[in-house]
């Protein structure tokens, strides 16, 4: 699973032997042996030379796999992509996602998911799960400054008091239910693990690595509404937003199975979004990413970015994969989208 140690533990290579295994030994045998699977990627010239933050449309599991493919076959350059935590939940996956530059996001919700399987055996139902993130939003606005007043929960299950009240090991950090409450613990932990994933950001830019990211948080075959961590790291890093329009993967991988069927994937590349138009919406004060005041006092900010973003892919998609009529996600909700 992913915890705080795991976090701890994750290194990074400028030059993967998992991508580099995987691209000539399954990746190249799959495309072009059989001709198969014909990869276009289109607007290659205006990658910058330096390294970048890709955003990309998310339609199946694997299709970042054909453009990490042609930027190492026609570029040599290699990717740290976002993944969610839930990829490093069995250890076999856990090791083949560090072995190939793949880096797990952090979210309260996995937190919140993953401390319940431990102390109960089970999945939280999605009521629980909204009582627990109840407990977690209001420790945030209260990190924010605001007054929040003390909540009574009402009956609960002898589960829920348990969740809540239960000394332990919380995936890394100590939760001492007698000196702090349950959504404060969730969030220290949340803040611990955060410091160690922002690290592994400075550690792939510095190393010359690109940033391959997927603002929908989740599969969807149509675009959808794009979260606001993209804008945080390309703001604080000070990194160019290269946008990517993927067409097709989903045909060529339609379900599980990491060897694709035949048929074509564009990639279109977009104008990037320059250090100029970031400047449109950077602070004027420092922030530290991902944090409850940022969060919060730059929400605007954030969102809008990211909203440049989404609309630049949407112009870069084929008809089917772009917007949905209102900007929502085809993919898993609740609990189930964090393990």
């Amino acid at each position: 699973m992913l915890d705080l140690g795991r976090l701890q533990r994750l290194k990074l290579s400028a030059r993967p032997l998992g991508q580099r295994i995987i691209a000539r030994f399954v990746l190249y045998p799959n495309f072009y042996l059989p001709r198969r699977v014909k990869i276009r990627l289109e607007g290659a010239e205006k990658i910058p030379k330096e390294p970048v933050i890709f955003a990309m449309n998310h339609t199946d599991r694997y299709n970042y796999w054909p453009f990490q493919f042609e930027l190492w076959r026609t570029m040599n350059r290699f990717t740290a992509t976002w993944v969610k935590g839930k990829y490093y939940e069995n250890e076999m996956m856990g090791r083949f996602m560090q072995w190939t530059n793949n880096l797990p996001t952090v979210s309260r919700g996995y937190i919140v998911t993953r401390d319940f399987i431990n102390v109960l055996k089970r999945r939280p139902t999605d009521a629980e799960y909204e009582v627990l993130r109840q407990r977690v939003d209001r420790a945030v606005r209260a990190a924010t400054g605001e007054v929040v007043a003390a909540v009574e929960d009402g009956p609960q299950s002898a589960d829920l008091t348990k969740v809540l009240t239960l000394g332990r090991d919380m995936l890394g950090r100590p939760f001492k239910p007698e000196v702090e409450d349950y959504g404060v613990a969730v969030l220290g932990l949340f803040d611990a693990m955060m410091t160690r994933f922002l690290e592994l950001h400075t550690e792939a830019f510095a190393k010359g690595l690109d940033l391959l990211v997927f603002p929908q948080g989740t599969r969807s075959i149509r675009l959808s509404k794009g979260h606001i961590g993209i804008s945080q790291v390309a703001l604080a890093y000070d990194r160019m937003i290269v946008p990517v329009g993927c067409s097709g993967s989903d045909k060529c991988y339609p379900g599980g199975n990491p060897l694709a069927k035949g048929g074509e994937i564009i990639y279109r590349v977009g104008e990037p979004i320059t250090r100029e138009e970031l400047a449109r919406f950077r602070p004027a004060a420092a922030f530290v990413p991902f944090s409850p005041s940022a969060e919060v006092v730059h929400r605007e900010a954030f969102q809008g970015l990211v909203d440049v973003v989404m609309d630049r892919i949407n112009g870069l998609v084929d008809a089917p994969y772009q917007y949905a009529e209102d900007r929502s996600s085809e993919g898993v909700s609740g609990s189930k989208r964090f393990v």
